[in-house]
């Protein structure tokens, strides 16, 4: 279905298509027999000690201001995560902001966190409580005087009602926002944020995105600092801003982040640093370029327990999870493989 009716989709501005989607998705129209996959019971796994239907989780992005979270559960996807939700609504970065790079199954997008903000989301999701696991990406406004306030007032009014809170340091599209990921900045940061739910008494997990572009330095750095402060998890990563030589499309140059297919090997090279010092301690949730169970695999043998996707299900569809879930089952039970935990890390030894 998808497939005839994509070349009509990706005839549209990409932000319209996407803005298609999300009203198409209110509806909710969406049978989750549709969806479901026989024998998919094999891909539980757990995330936070908290039991996942599979690793396979919408990337935030999609559902920037919790509107149809709810509706893409149905779609079969292990869990969810809504945002980037900033303290105050905000328009994002002038358009046209999203690009398609179709011949490299890519996009570019600057939108610079566009979203209702805080008191909507919040509402939002108390009167439409999450069917699943969810997460909120979180981030601060582009004209705030003090970043790390927007990250206490978002972490405050939304840990009640999430499964985990993702402290958002890395997007391309934020003046200063990757400055965190210097060490001085980033203890500063994970300072206020742990005091503040220490004394709070706070237990929802945090997790905190990264970029794929950091240095050797800010890995090891990060790494150490992640351990110390008791952070529960990482998402590795976040779009790449840098070189696009090997880029084939018209829009490589295009100021953004890129996301996809070119960012998947740059995301499992990442994703093994971080593993070797944070198995069994930090939660790695694996993002870039997933569209095939392989690609799952890969992260997950690279040392990832979860992964996120986005940008696949622009390429291959709302189906997409249906059929990543049917190429693991299969790839599981030819391997004799019982639970995917089995797998995780695999490539790093």
């Amino acid at each position: 279905m998808y497939s005839l009716i994509k070349p009509y989709i990706f005839n549209l501005d990409p932000e319209v298509a996407h803005d298609l989607a999300i009203k198409s998705l209110k509806f909710n129209f969406v049978p989750k027999s549709l969806f479901k996959v026989e024998g998919e019971e094999i891909l539980k796994i757990k995330l936070f000690n908290k039991e996942l239907k599979n690793p396979i989780g919408l990337a935030a992005g999609f559902d920037k201001s919790a509107e149809v979270y709810n509706t893409v559960f149905k779609l079969g996807f292990g869990f969810v995560e809504v945002g980037t939700v900033t303290p105050r609504q905000q328009f994002g970065n002038p358009k046209p902001r999203v690009f398609r790079l179709v011949e490299d199954k890519a996009l570019i997008n600057r939108l610079g966190f566009n979203n209702v903000g805080l008191d909507t989301v919040k509402e939002r999701i108390k009167n439409n409580e999450p069917e699943g696991f969810l997460g909120i990406n979180i981030g601060p406004n582009k004209d705030t005087k003090n970043k790390i306030e927007d990250y206490i007032k978002c972490y405050s009014g939304l840990n009640k009602l999430s499964n985990y809170i993702t402290i958002n340091i890395s997007s391309p599209n934020t003046e200063g926002l990757r400055d965190f990921h210097d060490k001085k900045l980033f203890i500063k940061l994970l300072d206020r944020i742990m005091t503040y739910k220490d004394r709070n008494k706070v237990s929802t997990p945090i997790t905190i995105k990264l970029s794929p572009d950091i240095t050797d330095q800010n890995i090891e750095e990060i790494k150490k600092l992640i351990l110390d402060y008791n952070i529960d998890g990482v998402i590795i990563s976040n779009s790449s801003d840098q070189s696009r030589n090997a880029l084939l499309s018209k829009y490589k140059n295009e100021t953004g982040g890129v996301s996809g297919q070119p960012i998947k090997n740059l995301s499992d090279e990442l994703i093994k640093k971080f593993y070797t010092d944070l198995k069994n301690k930090v939660e790695i949730i694996g993002v870039g370029g997933v569209q095939t169970a392989n690609d799952v695999i890969n992260k997950l043998k690279s040392g990832a327990t979860a992964v996120q996707l986005y940008t696949g299900m622009v390429f291959e569809g709302p189906k997409i999870v249906k059929n990543i879930k049917k190429e693991l089952i299969a790839y599981m039970r030819d391997k004799e493989i019982k639970n995917l935990k089995d797998i995780i890390g695999k490539n790093t030894n």
